[in-house]
């Protein structure tokens, strides 16, 4: 069984159709459907056939019962807090190569607080994944951590991943670094530039570094896994697609690398439709 605790919100991702024209009208293929990272990883890992479970706080409004219902029908198990926020949204405007721009409101989600989460919830958890996004802000950070301490006391392992160069500015690179040395990560992920950010080689804060290195597939125990050459729509799901299939693959008994390997072909997979969650 994966856990993972944090966002669950609304995505509207814009893919134009070429260069967007200031003050004049730009065709697009504009899709509404559910985000959030850690719904997001969640919905892949139950498209690789694993069991997952996801915690998380919505708003008490129809567009957060809507996105777990959503999520539920993908095969994902959702222990969902309910709260007097709106449900939070995300607007991702993809440009002509696949890069994206993304404007957010966190919403209900950063509200979870340690005393919504309940034990039973975290029973037989093999693995929790927590972006970092979740360890930014409070009170959500320290239902987290709690989060963390419940697997971890079962045996379970700990997924990070870096999420956010502008989350990692707005925390603060070396106090998040100090954090991912206490929490000691078994495996973490993070982006070149995310990296190059926080400041202090992946390699010094987990037992197993995966640099994501978009097109180019990612980075494993000093190898390079090449990703397969696909035409890219919207690189959206990406990361979450390759870290999902590294998870499932770890915890099945794949090596580092043979995991890298078999994330990269999912991962290279999801660019090649507009979203960021399996079709």
């Amino acid at each position: 069984m994966i856990l993972s605790i944090g966002d669950l919100v609304l995505d509207i991702t814009i893919v134009p159709s070429g260069r967007l024209r200031p003050n004049d009208d730009n065709p697009a293929v504009i899709r509404v459907g559910g985000g959030g990272q850690a719904a997001n990883f969640c919905a892949w890992v139950a498209a690789l056939g694993s069991p997952v479970r996801l915690v998380t706080r919505v708003g008490d409004d129809d567009r957060g019962r809507r996105l777990v219902s959503e999520v539920e029908m993908l095969g994902v198990e959702v222990f969902a807090v309910s709260g007097p926020d709106p449900t939070g949204m995300i607007a991702v405007l993809v440009g002509p190569n696949g890069e994206r721009t993304m404007a957010t409101q966190r919403g209900a989600s950063a509200g979870l607080r340690p005393n919504d989460l309940r034990k039973p919830w975290f029973r037989g958890v093999n693995l929790i994944h927590v972006p970092s996004y979740s360890l930014f802000i409070e009170p959500l950070a320290a239902a987290a951590r709690l989060a963390i301490e419940l697997v971890r006391h079962d045996g379970g392992l700990l997924s990070v991943d870096l999420s956010s160069v502008a989350g990692l500015k707005e925390y603060g690179p070396a106090r998040f670094a100090a954090d991912l040395a206490q929490l000691r990560p078994d495996v973490l992920f993070g982006t070149a530039a995310e990296s190059e950010t926080l400041g202090v080689p992946m390699k010094d804060l987990a037992t197993v570094p995966v640099l994501k290195l978009g097109a180019e597939g990612c980075r494993v125990g000093g190898r390079h896994i090449p990703s397969p050459k696909v035409r890219e729509v919207d690189a959206s799901g990406a990361g979450d697609a390759l870290a999902a299939a590294f998870c499932v693959a770890y915890l099945d008994g794949a090596t580092p690398v043979e995991a890298a390997e078999k994330a990269v072909v999912v991962a290279s997979g999801a660019v090649t439709r507009a979203g960021g969650r399996p079709s």
